[in-house]
């Protein structure tokens, strides 16, 4: 049994041709650089878009215009003001800040992105990064905890001047010595341990302070860590609501469903369906999902992709009412203004059977009609000054159809009448007389008359 130790990365032989393939993989990597960067130059030369990092808007560089604005749960955090004193952190306050912190759980109060680099958070300062730099980092990388998940300090490390907290098992692969020895005989080997770690999937956060960790306690750092770490005790409804607006939390707790609600919001706010039904209008498909049974009201909620596009409520013995409007949309923006104006209402009633239309306000409807629109009646019925819609015409006699005779006059039950004169077969006329034509013998066999 032979063992041997390997590097994790080995450096091919010169000239050989594993060599030569990296060196033509580093060219043609050079090369598609290059492409990818002529691209977004001639795209930029065409259209420029600034993104402030401030405030999250999004401005057309060519016309000035504001195009969009970022999720306000990329934007910058208000600082924290938790007093802090000069004297270095010491052995014994370290081993019993770990000790506290360790496997400690809370809820996420923002998204956190997975990566190496991960979020660092300036005691009672700012956060890097924020606004394009967080939106980016959490499209590249992708997301670890949602607002609201439940994340673990799996790991906490004190350096002079920062503590490093392990988010869910933290975003590297854990390394292991055992992964790079080998043991096998002759030319068969076989690694120790087997490749077949999962991807990591947790985050990092970094708490940064100017010269050195000063004295704290665990409520301390937990309070320096709010605006990003809840550590209160609540439920899951509750930590997800506290990273809403105000107005949109309220709705959820009252279990109200909004137009531009995400299909998470929606759980949270009225739970599973009774009931799922998958349509398509036109081109673009969509979900429905029904909540309530007759003779309660009952709620439709139109879902597409991800998002609520329309929700209407029916209730027994009144018409249904239909919202089309987005309202979460606005208020998730880092402005919180709303989409609509202030003014205009979001709602629309289906007028369902008899309406009853008002006279004053409201023009009568037009009677049924079986021409299409735009076509004329027959002769007598165009529009004229007293009547412009053209469906009142000249009155005429009413003429009735001319009796037919019958085809078959002896099906008449009235044996007793007459047949018409039209009906008699014509009389012989007395000039045209002569001597009876003969007669054809009949056929042999057939009998003769009397």
């Amino acid at each position: 049994m032979i063992g041997q130790f390997l590097p994790q990365e080995t450096r091919p032989v010169p000239n050989s041709p594993a060599a030569n393939a990296n060196r033509w993989n580093r060219i043609r990597r050079a090369a598609c650089g290059c492409a990818v960067a002529a691209l977004l130059a001639a795209g930029a030369a065409t259209a420029q878009i600034t993104i402030n990092s401030k405030t999250g808007a999004v401005t057309n560089g060519t016309t000035g215009q504001t195009v969009n604005t970022v999720d306000r749960r990329f934007q910058q955090i208000e600082p924290t003001r938790v007093p802090l004193t000069k004297t270095e952190l010491d052995a014994k306050t370290r081993l019993e800040l770990i000790r506290l912190l360790q496997a400690e759980q809370g809820f996420a109060m923002r998204p956190f992105p997975r990566g190496h680099k991960g979020l660092t958070l300036q005691a009672n300062g700012k956060l890097e990064p924020f606004g394009e730099g967080y939106l980016e980092m959490v499209t590249a990388e992708g997301l670890s905890a949602k607002p609201g998940d439940r994340v673990v300090l799996t790991d906490v490390k004190i350096d002079r001047s920062r503590i490093v907290f392990q988010l869910n098992g933290g975003p590297d692969r854990k390394h292991r010595l055992l992964r790079h020895i080998q043991i096998g005989v002759g030319p068969v080997m076989d690694p120790v341990v087997q490749q077949d770690d999962q991807e990591p999937v947790g985050a990092r956060l970094t708490l940064a302070f100017e010269n050195h960790v000063p004295e704290l306690t665990g409520a301390e750092v937990k309070a320096l860590l709010a605006p990003l770490i809840s550590f209160d005790v609540k439920t899951p409804v509750q930590a997800f609501t506290d990273t809403l607006p105000a107005k949109l939390k309220e709705a959820i707790l009252d279990h109200h469903v909004l137009v531009g609600m995400s299909t998470e919001m929606v759980l949270f706010a009225k739970g599973q369906p009774d009931g799922k039904s998958r349509e398509v209008e036109g081109q673009m498909p969509f979900e429905e999902w029904i909540y309530g049974k007759p003779p309660h009201d009952v709620e439709f909620v139109r879902i597409n992709g991800n998002r609520v596009i329309r929700l209407e409520i029916a209730k027994v013995g009144e018409t249904p009412v239909i919202f089309t409007k987005d309202e979460v949309t606005g208020l998730m923006r880092t402005d919180g203004t709303p989409l609509e104006p202030a003014g205009e209402s979001n709602t629309r009633i289906a007028k369902v059977g008899d309406v009853q239309t008002n006279p004053d306000t409201q023009a009568p409807a037009a009677p049924p009609s079986l021409r299409k629109p735009g076509e004329t009646g027959p002769i007598g019925t165009t529009p004229d000054e007293s009547d412009p819609s053209g469906r009142t015409g000249v009155m005429r006699p009413v003429q009735f159809p001319k009796q037919k005779p019958d085809a078959q006059p002896d099906a008449n039950p009235d044996a007793g009448a007459q047949p018409p004169a039209s009906a008699q077969p014509p009389l012989p006329d007395a000039s045209q007389a002569g001597p009876p034509k003969p007669q054809p013998p009949p056929p042999a066999g057939a009998s003769q008359p009397d």
